[in-house]
């Protein structure tokens, strides 16, 4: 049994066919072998659909069709099945009834079996006759079927040669028969592999007014177990990885197994400059794919990014969308999830650990003292680790022998000589901590004195997880976490993570990260929660396997929503010209995200402040603050024209907004181009809220596209800048600290000049300013340092006083957030 457990969970073994002593075919061995993998059609599930007659769901027993094979034309005839016992005497005895037989089955002890092999047709022996039983009790003329298991290999002759009945063994023939089964499921395992349209089962909603609190509503709901929601939408058992009842893995494999299938349309979500306290992205990301799969029945999926534990805590509080629109359980979403942001801190810091502690022992020991702990002997034996190789190969040393490098190669090999000055790779944690924006590092005694100046950033501001955003295997990331530049040695060469010899390591600790995690809408629509937020200060987009692996998933007629960061000016700007070279993925159309409280305040209302109430301005109509502030909703619209792509204005209605006010931006959005605007309700009404929303994106996705890029690669970086600047934010112009002139000299002088740029710049205001609104103009937008994530593969240039840690408010959301001791609920999280 336990052999059979085993090659169930095979994924490489679609069939499993038992050829045991008779003695082993009991129920517990032939239920152990699982349905879909039975060949002998023996489990009591497949004999199941067999005794109801669901043929196509089940195989007929190999010996029961060799039978069957035999015995040719029964209908209205008498069978005697003797000695034909379990599984088989069952299955035997269905498949004769449904042909019209008379069946009768008994024991070799019963008293009458002389008389009734004298009165039937056929007899079929399902065990090996005793010889106490003669052949000549049988009716002259019919037809005698051995079917023993013993029988299979034909060894047995029964020598009956003067008996006037027709005997056969089944034999080879149920060997046939068993063969035909194996072509059979492996037809059937081939079709399951193909894509096919879902069969979701959508959950109902009942929405409460007023709206209650996310959390509320969230545990209202009963979600569908992971896996339930995995098969509907054609995942296979072996393609998940399950936490939980609620969130699931899913295996890179899927890509290949579908790699045929025709990709969905591609929908982004952005938005316009908001408030601090978000207009609703991910609302309204979570409502348009309920309205699109539970409303209009179209294949859909939400691929949302996971939210950081800083804003949790700090100022935004939950990131699962919000009200009717959200992703559930919203706690496991916003806490941990399969801790993905946990494994990118690891191994941030592994590298960080490691570039201090080279520059320690390269300072206090010898060229021979380095290499013999780099390369020291174990059992007797000196070698070279692979990555050990792979750097002598980098420095041109052909050698593969340690005790052969020459003194010169030897101290080539074992210094990578960094200069402290120039490291760019920082510590992180996952949380708002403003006191690690500087701090010293190596204080202790035990460090030699080699001290020096550092910081933290936040956890989703790393590289790597940029990296784990735009990579499209675990082999592309691999060779993106090596490339990784952390400093430049002396002669100011880049010095990279595969130089420190981490990349293996890494990537071990990356080895389930790269997985998207699969939860669900409140609705039990699909979602993919993968990589990280804040596209003020990184690239801010889902990754790109989560949406490639979607866009396989939902099929030709489909559509995969996926969620920039704030403003169109940020995180769609860098989705197009970042995460679109990446993946190599056309956007079909951008769903624009407005509120009129964002609107009045680009038109001159008052501050809006998270936590304070909201002044009247917000809560009262007024047409004239919400005309004025369209003039962001207007430049938004341009900017996504830029790109050649289609946009739908999606205006995220508040109970305080008026239907005039609501109205005029609808109005003024379409004058501006947009190919339609539309009020959405989701946020109070779920999916039902966002049909329009829904029915306007499909028309919209099928409209003629004519995407590009802003910029040119070849372009130097401070033009690809300028253009961003200027094209795209509305500046006058550029001003390049002599930090970040000096940085950019350096960069192209190392071959990086050809990469994309990731602007770190607030989302509060098109500007570098926060204060300013609208859109501002005549502006010099000032590059105070200008960074390189080589391994993700772009530049990152900081604009003003660009934070990369962000800082606790006076009053954070954790005064809210409590666990209840005896349920174990978390409360106050939203």
């Amino acid at each position: 049994v336990s052999e059979i457990l085993r090659l169930n969970e095979d994924p490489n073994v679609q069939g499993l066919a038992l050829d045991l002593p008779e003695s082993l075919y009991s129920s517990k061995v032939l239920n152990a072998v699982k349905p879909e993998k039975d060949v002998d059609g023996l489990s009591s599930v497949n004999l199941g659909h067999l005794i109801h007659g669901d043929v196509y769901d089940c195989l007929v027993p190999p010996t029961v069709c060799a039978v069957m094979e035999l015995l040719e034309d029964i209908g209205g005839k008498k069978v005697l099945l003797v000695g034909a016992r379990g599984a088989e005497g069952a299955a035997l005895q269905s498949v004769l009834q449904r042909k019209g037989a008379t069946v009768l089955s008994c024991n070799w002890k019963t008293p009458q079996l002389q008389s009734e092999l004298g009165h039937a047709d056929a007899v079929v022996f399902g065990s090996t006759k005793p010889d106490d039983v003669p052949v000549s009790w049988v009716k002259p003329g019919a037809t005698i079927i051995h079917c023993a298991h013993g029988l299979l290999s034909e060894t047995h002759n029964y020598g009956q040669q003067n008996n006037p009945a027709a005997e056969k063994t089944v034999g080879s023939l149920a060997v046939a028969m068993r063969m035909q089964n194996m072509v059979k499921n492996m037809e059937r395992w081939i079709q399951s592999q193909q894509y096919r349209k879902w069969d979701l089962h959508c959950l109902k909603l009942q929405p409460l007014s007023p709206v209650p609190s996310d959390i509320e509503i969230s545990r209202a709901q009963s979600p569908k177990a992971v896996d339930v929601l995995a098969k509907e939408i054609g995942l296979l058992t072996d393609e998940i990885e399950i936490y939980g009842q609620t969130k699931a893995k899913v295996r890179l494999s899927l890509l290949e197994r579908l790699k045929d299938q025709p990709d969905g349309k591609y929908v982004l979500v952005a938005g316009i400059t908001p408030t601090p306290l978000g207009e609703g992205k991910s609302t309204v990301t979570v409502g348009l794919v309920q309205a699109l799969t539970a409303h209009l029945n179209i294949n859909s999926f939400a691929c949302l990014r996971q939210p950081s534990q800083g804003p949790t805590f700090g100022v935004k509080g939950g990131a699962a969308g919000g009200g009717y629109a959200q992703v559930i359980p919203m706690e496991e979403f916003n806490l941990h999830l399969t801790g993905d942001i946990h494994a990118i801190t690891a191994a941030n810091n592994l590298l960080a650990a490691a570039i201090d502690a080279r520059i320690l022992h390269e300072n206090t020991q010898s060229d021979k003292s380095l290499y013999n702990r780099l390369v020291p002997v174990v059992n007797g034996v000196r070698g070279f680790s692979d990555i050990q190789l792979a750097r002598l190969r980098r420095l041109g040393i052909n050698k593969t022998d340690p005790e052969t490098l020459t003194e010169e190669e030897i101290s080539k090999f074992v210094r990578l000589d960094i200069d402290p000055s120039t490291i760019t790779w920082q510590r992180v944690v996952d949380t708002n901590d403003r006191f690690l924006r500087k701090i010293t590092v190596g204080q202790a005694n035990t460090e030699k004195g080699f001290v020096r100046q550092a910081q933290f950033d936040i956890a989703v501001a790393s590289e790597i997880m940029a990296i784990l955003a735009l990579t499209t295997s675990l082999q592309d990331m691999k060779e993106r976490l090596g490339k990784m530049v952390v400093a430049n040695n002396q002669k100011g060469e880049p010095v990279t993570a595969e130089d420190l010899g981490v990349t293996g390591a890494l990537a071990v600790l990356m080895k389930d990260a790269i997985k998207p995690t699969l939860m669900q809408t409140l609705e039990g629509t699909p979602v993919f929660v993968h990589a990280g937020p804040f596209a003020n200060i990184a690239h801010g987009n889902s990754s790109v396997l989560a949406d490639k692996i979607a866009l396989k998933l939902v099929g030709e007629k489909g559509v995969v929503v996926t969620e920039a960061g704030f403003g169109a000016d940020i995180g769609m700007e860098k989705f197009f010209n970042i995460k679109c070279r990446a993946s190599g993925l056309v956007p079909s159309v951008v769903v624009l995200v407005a509120t009129v409280r964002a609107l009045k305040m680009h038109g001159g209302g008052p501050n809006v402040t998270a936590g304070a109430p909201l002044k009247k301005e917000y809560t009262e109509e007024n047409l004239q603050l919400v005309a004025d502030g369209c003039c962001n909703l207007q430049k938004q619209i341009q900017i996504t024209q830029l790109f050649g792509v289609p946009v739908v204005v999606a205006l995220n209605v508040f109970k305080t907004d008026s239907p005039a006010e609501v109205d005029l931006v609808c109005k003024i959005a379409k004058e501006s181009g947009a190919f339609d605007a539309v009020p959405c309700n989701h946020w109070s009404a779920g999916g039902r809220g966002a049909v329009k929303l829904a029915q306007a994106v499909e028309k919209a996705a099928n409209q003629k596209n004519s995407f590009k890029y802003l910029y040119s690669l070849e372009l130097p970086i401070v033009e690809k800048i300028r253009i961003i600047a200027q094209k795209v934010y509305g500046a006058q112009d550029i001003e390049l600290s002599p930090v970040a002139q000096s940085q950019v000299d350096r960069y192209t002088r190392q071959g990086f000049g050809n990469l994309p740029i990731c602007m770190a710049k607030t989302h509060l205001s098109l500007s570098h300013q926060p204060e300013r609104k609208g859109v501002p103009t005549g502006f010099i937008l000032p590059i105070s340092d200008v960074r390189a994530s080589i391994g993700a593969g772009f530049i990152y240039p900081l604009v003003g006083t660009m934070s990369t840690m962000p800082g606790l408010p006076t009053r954070p959301c954790f005064y809210d957030i409590d666990l209840d001791p005896i349920t174990e609920q978390v409360k106050g999280l939203f």
